[in-house]
């Protein structure tokens, strides 16, 4: 099953990439640069449909829609679609070989379908005009991948599968929080990015100069209405705006808190420093991160690293999962 070991490690590599190409296509304000889907215009590459590029640029040159928009959306669907067929050849060879897999072909059946899913929602960004509650779940669907991949990997014999440690029962229910908690600080994340409101607070660790600055959270987390709107069609207030960053602020302390204090539990644990000395740099990096892109207002290499930290972090909070639990 060699070929079935590699092919579930190209698509975790893969995986991160295509979460870092969307983080950048939606930071870069190219969700939109194709406003169709599979395609571009109903073709293969922008560069085939630059007629009707060029004629949404006559019509609306300051529009969603450019040339180096188009491309950087495409390339992100390439990639994506690249992915999709990895998988498929992940679940086919694991259900074909599923006497000799370490756990049955059920997980990478279920990253099959969960594939599909993020097609659509890919669909439906677009479709749905960039509503936030179909990109932030495009984005969780990522993140939902590069974990079933990485947990896949570890059980199919990836790095450390064959080393064997004391039973750390007491840290399951702690390894396990930490990572709920990534999690929902991911999707705080992720619902920041596209209502737009990282920039609501552009000082630190003060927001607008106070502590409590004016918020609205009656419409900041209403779920389903249009991007900029309220659920009744209003423009979405200021105030909204700020509620949502803050809130990401006040999870990101907890978040904080609580891996700071676990890293300590895992550098007393024998077999385990050296996990935890990752999961604590990690953090370190994403808290300079998320300063840094409030302080510089938000550069796009330093957002798109903030998103790609999120995802590093999220996998060793994986990683540590399947290790405490792992016989």
């Amino acid at each position: 099953m060699t070929l079935y070991r590699n092919l579930i490690l190209m698509a975790l590599m893969l995986t991160l990439g295509v979460v870092s190409l969307g983080a950048y296509v939606r930071l870069s304000d190219a969700g939109l640069g194709c406003p169709d889907w599979p395609g571009c215009y109903g073709k293969l590459t922008p560069h085939h449909a630059a007629e009707a590029i060029n004629a949404e640029l006559a019509e609306r040159p300051e529009g969603p829609v450019s040339h180096a928009k188009a491309w950087k959306e495409m390339v992100h669907r390439y990639a994506a679609g690249t992915l999709g067929l990895l998988v498929l050849g992940i679940a086919v060879l694991g259900w074909r070989g599923r006497r000799e897999t370490a756990g049955g072909p059920g997980l990478p059946v279920l990253l099959l379908g969960l594939i599909v899913f993020q097609a659509l929602l890919g669909m439906w960004t677009v479709t749905q005009l960039l509503k936030p509650l179909v990109v932030t779940s495009h984005l969780l669907g990522g993140m939902a991948t590069l974990s079933l991949l990485l947990w896949l990997w570890l059980r199919e014999g990836g790095r450390t599968n064959h080393v064997y440690f004391a039973r750390v029962d007491h840290l399951r229910a702690s390894a396990t929080l930490g990572l709920a908690l990534v999690i929902a600080q991911i999707a705080l994340g992720g619902w920041v990015s596209s209502n737009y409101a990282a920039l609501a607070c552009t000082d630190f660790p003060l927001c607008q100069s106070v502590w409590m600055p004016p918020m609205d959270f009656e419409h900041s987390f209403t779920l389903h209405r249009e991007l900029g709107e309220t659920a009744a069609g209003d423009l979405l207030p200021m105030a909204a705006l700020t509620a949502i960053h803050w809130v990401h602020r006040v999870m990101a302390l907890i978040v904080t808190v609580y891996l700071g204090w676990l890293v300590l539990r895992l550098l007393r644990t024998p077999g385990y420093a050296g996990l935890g000395m990752i999961v604590g740099g990690l953090l370190a990096l994403q808290v300079a991160l998320g300063i840094g892109n409030v302080l510089l207002s938000l550069p796009l290499a330093l957002a798109v690293a903030h998103n790609g930290g999120a995802a590093l972090l999220l996998a060793s909070l994986v990683w540590l999962n399947y290790r405490v639990r792992r016989r």
